[in-house]
């Protein structure tokens, strides 16, 4: 059904498109980056618009706890999203994403789908085995018996769909210039899923949460028929340490959607807002 991919899929894009990890030279020594920009009990709230209409909510937040996945401390992020209003009488979504993220590497050890869209189900995990370069996949839909199963050759530092987010809140952008293209690599639905971002620079952009400095990046989109070219859409984080996805826009054949940040706690730093004249 298309139109319960295009309400949540921004959201969706907010956290893949950008952070997915690019591919590097074959290492069998786990990486080991500096984080200054995101730390525990962290929590991003959402609201994703369709026109004018209220049309879903997303929360994106990091447990308290450090958590341990094959003896590696972990980051659990977890993102969520629902339809609200109108929208949930005849379109029901409610989908969680979640990922365990090592704590030095900023790599997935595990990832977690649980997918609830009108009478669509289905559940999947995902284990990565960084120095062997595989992910292997378990998942059912309905049924729980009927579960499949996977092993996939995946490229060093590769992303899943939420760590990578987090991934690139670590990027120095102060490195860029406007119209650098950075390549990325990411895993997810049984699959590779490559793709170019442009970094467009930086402007100040008005949200719910107030008026913040903000770093633009627009995904190169693929030829589809739900976004209306492959400039269509724009992820803007926040001009300053954190580096949080303030606001999305998705220009659509079937209309503009907008998802922009409203409620936030646990920052590690201070937001960069603008004082309104």
């Amino acid at each position: 059904m298309v139109i319960r991919r295009w309400l949540l899929l921004p959201v969706s894009l907010c956290i893949l498109f950008g952070g997915l990890a690019a591919f590097g030279p074959a290492d069998t020594v786990p990486r080991s980056l500096g984080n200054s920009s995101f730390d525990r009990g962290e929590t991003l709230h959402y609201k994703v618009h369709y026109g004018l209409i209220n049309a879903a909510e997303a929360v994106i937040e990091l447990d308290n706890t450090v958590h341990r996945i094959d003896e590696r401390p972990c980051y659990r992020a977890t993102v969520t999203g629902r339809t609200t209003g109108s929208f949930d009488y005849f379109l029901r979504i409610r989908d969680t994403w979640r990922s365990y993220i090592d704590t030095a590497s900023i790599q997935p050890q595990r990832f977690y789908r649980n997918i609830e869209e009108n009478n669509y189900r289905k559940r999947e995990t995902v284990d990565f085995d960084h120095l062997r370069g595989v992910a292997t996949m378990e998942s059912y839909k309905k049924d729980k018996n009927d579960v499949k199963h996977g092993t996939y050759k995946v490229p060093t530092n590769v992303q899943d769909i939420v760590s990578g987010f987090y991934y690139l809140r670590t990027l120095n952008y102060d490195l860029r210039r406007p119209g650098e293209v950075i390549r990325v690599q990411g895993f997810f639905d049984e699959q590779m899923m490559p793709m170019d971002v442009i970094y467009k620079g930086r402007e100040t952009v008005s949200t719910k949460a107030g008026n913040i400095r903000a770093i633009r990046l627009v995904p190169k989109m693929p030829s589809n028929k739900i976004f209306k070219g492959e400039n269509a859409v724009s992820v803007y984080l926040s001009d300053d340490q954190n580096k949080v996805p303030v606001l999305i826009q998705a220009e659509m054949f079937l209309g503009f959607v907008k998802v922009d940040l409203y409620k936030y706690k646990g920052l590690r730093n201070r937001l960069n807002m603008v004082a309104q004249k």
